[in-house]
């Protein structure tokens, strides 16, 4: 695995917990973030969410930030979670933010994605256990819709308490080529679909270029997005954890040096 050198885009907190994760494994990590988490002004309309928490049968939380605004909003608001509530995460990491609050969190053991939390035994019991099942999800401004979709088309009534926006850092022209060609990076790695979204707007006219690189990607609907859009060498890691893309590294060839 020592010879490849990956472009890491996630924002830039997250990146760096990557990157330490890669070095221990030997491998070559430079980081430019493409995702910029911008908290949204607090509201009475969020207030007026969390107030009433209690009506809800299960709460998803689908990302770090969610779970870190969405904590720091309940303590202001001085308000406590029902205990018998349960709260759901895409990943274990987020899953891990909430536990070390003490809040009954349940997650896919396998894969980080939406489609496996919807599958979840105890999520289709908290659904079970009432007459109307109401959900709360967690969310940035503007987040993939799958997962309420399907939701609704069960007879669920579903909230969204959005806490922040993601918007693309501000780089000088040709920033993401430049640090490719001058750090000799072999692969580029994703973590959302509207990572790569950004990856593509800041390649530009450079894209058919960086199109011929390895993209590791998080998921199916991300790697659809990427062969879409003409990259030629699309891996799905099937999600977005440091595990999951070691673990699609390594079922890769290494390349040469």
């Amino acid at each position: 695995m020592n010879g490849w050198r990956l472009l890491l885009t996630r924002p830039t907190q997250e990146s760096a917990a990557l990157a330490a994760t890669l070095a221990q494994q030997g491998i070559y990590s430079s980081s430019l973030p493409l995702l910029a988490i911008e908290a949204l002004s607090e509201s009475a309309e969020q207030r007026a969410t969390l107030a009433g928490l209690s009506r809800y049968c299960a709460v998803i939380v689908v990302s770090k930030p969610a779970a870190r605004l969405g904590l720091d909003l309940l303590g202001r608001c001085q308000l406590s979670v029902p205990a018998e509530q349960p709260w759901f995460s895409v990943g274990a990491a987020t899953g891990q933010i909430l536990r070390e609050h003490g809040l009954q969190v349940h997650y896919p053991e396998l894969v980080d994605d939406s489609e496996g939390l919807l599958a979840l035994a105890p999520f289709q019991q908290a659904l079970a256990a009432v007459a109307k099942p109401q959900v709360l999800i967690l969310r940035g401004e503007g987040g993939r819709e799958f997962m309420a979709e399907r939701l609704r088309d069960q007879g669920v009534q579903v909230d969204y308490l959005s806490l922040y926006r993601r918007v693309l850092p501000a780089y000088p022209p040709a920033a993401l080529v430049k640090r490719v060609e001058a750090e000799r990076l072999n692969a580029l790695v994703v973590s959302s679909g509207q990572g790569f979204v950004y990856l593509r707007e800041l390649a530009a006219e450079a894209w058919t270029q960086l199109a011929l690189l390895p993209l590791f990607v998080p998921s199916p609907r991300v790697a659809e997005m990427a062969r879409a859009a003409g990259a030629q060498f699309v891996v799905d890691c099937r999600g977005a954890s440091a595990a999951a893309l070691l673990a699609a590294l390594q079922a890769q060839p290494t390349p040469d040096l």
